[in-house]
Parts: C-alpha cells; sequence; structure tokens
C-alpha cells in the first residue's frame, strides 16, 4: 500500500468496505473467495473427458488457469465476486413465462437474454467499481470477467458466499432464486473476508431434474451440455439432432424450464438495471413475425442484444424448429414455405423436417 492509500486497519476491514461500495454501485450481491480451486479441477476435466462440453472446445482450453486465477491473472492473490438481478419489470412475470412456452404459435426467449447483452453492462460497471476501489479504498491491479475467460464463476461464487450450486448446476440464493448475472474482479489485494458459504437448501427436491425437456440434468449438478436446449440453440453451430427438436418445443434461444420450477425462484428480485428492459417484446412474440425478419432487420433489432452473437442462421434454425412444433396452420405452412430455398443449406434442412412435421398433423396439401 502507497502513501496514496487510505490508512485501513485491516484486510478484512478492506474487503468490507469494497462489499458496502459494490452494494452502493448496484450490484445485487457482493463477495469475497480466495483463489484456492484445486479441489474443482478432477471434477471439471472428468466432464470434458466425459465429452458433455460437446462443441464448446474452449472449455477444454488453457488447462490449469481455469483453476488457478493467478495463472491466468499473474498477481491475483483475491477474487471480488458479484451477483446482478436480470429479470425486468418490464418482462412477463414467471406466470405469463410459463403461459409463452406453453403457446405453441409464439417464440420462447431466454429471459436473462431479452434486453441488452449482459456482457457488456456488467463488465462496463465491474470495470467502474474496480476502478472505484483502486481510488476510494486501496490501490490494486485487476482484470474483470462476467461469463468471459476460463474463469469458475459458481465455484469462487459459492466460496464468496453468494450461494450454493444447485442440482441444475446454477447458484441458487436464498434471498433472490437464481435470477441474476455473476461477475468477477481478479485483484491483487489479499482480502479477508468473513462470509460463510452458504449451506446448500435443494434437499430431497428434484424439480429442476424432473422438468428438463431433453433430460440434460442427467444427476444432481450434473449436465450433460449436448443434451441441453440452451446449448442447442445458442453454442451449436451445426444442424440440432433430430432426437432433441421436439423436446425443444417452441424455444428459440435459451432454456428456463429448470429456473421456472425452482421453489427458491419465488424469492426472486426484480431488477433496476434500465439496460435489461425487454427489447422488441421478444417476452411474447409470434414464431410467424419472427421468421419474417430479414438479415438486415435482425442485425438492426438485435444490435447490442445477446442474441445477435448467434447469427441470422442460427435465429432462423432455431425458429424454424419451433415451427414445426407450432399447431398446424395456413400461417406457419406459409411462412416455413417462404424459407424452402433459403441460401443456408442449415436453414433448408429445418425448414423442411419442419413442413414434414407439419405435413405430419394436417391434410393440407403437399
Amino acid at each position: 500500500m502507497d502513501a496514496m492509500t487510505p490508512a485501513i486497519s485491516s484486510n478484512s476491514d478492506i474487503a468490507a468496505r469494497i462489499v458496502a461500495l459494490g452494494k452502493a454501485m448496484g450490484f445485487s450481491a457482493v463477495g469475497i473467495a480466495d483463489i484456492a480451486l484445486e479441489s474443482e479441477a478432477e471434477g471439471f476435466q472428468a466432464w470434458l473427458a466425459a465429452d458433455h462440453h460437446g462443441s464448446m472446445d474452449y472449455m477444454a482450453r488453457h488447462g490449469e488457469k481455469r483453476w488457478r486465477p493467478d495463472a491466468l491473472q499473474p498477481g491475483t492473490h483475491s477474487v471480488i465476486c458479484v451477483a446482478l438481478d436480470y429479470w425486468h419489470s418490464s418482462a412477463s412475470d414467471a406466470a405469463t413465462a410459463e403461459e409463452v412456452l406453453s403457446d405453441a404459435s409464439k417464440g420462447y426467449v431466454s429471459r436473462y437474454a431479452l434486453g441488452r447483452d449482459y456482457h457488456k453492462v456488467i463488465r462496463n460497471k465491474l470495470q467502474a467499481f474496480a476502478e472505484a476501489i483502486d481510488t476510494q479504498i486501496a490501490t490494486h491491479s485487476f482484470r474483470v470477467f462476467t461469463d468471459s475467460a476460463p474463469v469458475m464463476e459458481i465455484p469462487l461464487a459459492v466460496k464468496a458466499g453468494l450461494g450454493w450450486r444447485g442440482k441444475h448446476t446454477l447458484l441458487l440464493n436464498r434471498e433472490r432464486g437464481s435470477y441474476f448475472f455473476l461477475g468477477e474482479i481478479y485483484t491483487s489485494l489479499d482480502l479477508q473476508s468473513a462470509a460463510e458459504p452458504q449451506a446448500n437448501h435443494c434437499g430431497t427436491c428434484s424439480a429442476c431434474i424432473d422438468i428438463c425437456p431433453t433430460q440434460a440434468i442427467t444427476a444432481p449438478h450434473r449436465l450433460d451440455a449436448r443434451r441441453c436446449i440452451s446449448y442447442l440453440t445458442i453454442e451449436l453451430k451445426s444442424a440440432i439432432p433430430v432426437e432433441f427438436r421436439k423436446a425443444m418445443g417452441n424455444r428459440i434461444y435459451g432454456c428456463d424450464d429448470c429456473q421456472l420450477v425452482c421453489p427458491w425462484n419465488k424469492f426472486a428480485q426484480k431488477t433496476a438495471v434500465p439496460d435489461f428492459a425487454v427489447r422488441n417484446g421478444l417476452d411474447s412474440a409470434s414464431l410467424v413475425d419472427l421468421f419474417a425478419w430479414t438479415e438486415s432487420e435482425f442485425d438492426e433489432r438485435m444490435q447490442g442484444s445477446a442474441i445477435r452473437r448467434i447469427g441470422y442462421e442460427r435465429w432462423l434454425r432455431n425458429i424454424a424448429v419451433a415451427l414445426g412444433n407450432a399447431p398446424a396452420s395456413v400461417d406457419v405452412t406459409n411462412a416455413l414455405h417462404a424459407r424452402v430455398d433459403h441460401p443456408s443449406e442449415l436453414v433448408r434442412e429445418h425448414v423442411g423436417w419442419a413442413l414434414q412435421e407439419q405435413r405430419d398433423r394436417t391434410s393440407l396439401p403437399r
């Protein structure tokens, strides 16, 4: 600590001031974690060895940097973990979200993706937080992350006392359920936190496991990403396996089923962050209308959205599957026929599948 740093009696005092500052700057929860993650390495490597990461090759890169924060960011002694609620008051509530899921003429978008891209929002807030620590509390070197780089976000958040890992593998908190984003500041400060890890409060509940449309949660705390609808609609770049298409229903970007059914989400908090307000009516949009978007309309409307990163081709792929699962109608059939000669082979194949599904349940002419 140099002469410019305010005098503070101990590292635990610094940690307490950092937590208070983060909450004052708008984060839903803030905690401090140490960097001892070696115990996570074996389970992670076994998950990779089982190919449960699917085509996400980046998960296998970086080696020990994933469980050694000081290898990823030299000089790191502690991790400041934050949570930020994302369910905005402009979005449908949980009951209405379930109503959208049950209306096969509409497209279901995971609630976290309805507003502005959280990567940009949280990264900017974390950067401001880290800089405020530097000027107001203690000088430090740092690097900020949110769902980026090889960072073990959930184990770190558990260490920081922000919650426990639910059986669906997401972080759960007694006061806010699971509808929140996580972010981290790798810092050179050697901090001591008084926070105690939260006990696991899932008990004998298996609602998240039972509800999963594709049985992607193969056991408590174990996810086979290759079966997960979030993976299939977002991460997978190739054709969606036929065996999962009907189970996808009308989910066109991500899946919230395991969270919607979780009893702890009755305590979920609404966010006050304006950037997470619903855009383009995506909380309850018609599949036919979404499928009609041109590529330029997609690019324009999804500017600043996390959805934009999957690109127009996969957007159409996902909606084609949902239209194949939609109630038979002339509007649906006409929408699909409008894309039957699309330049993308990927889109054409999914449109062809969807048209066959429509034919199989209707007497409409071929």
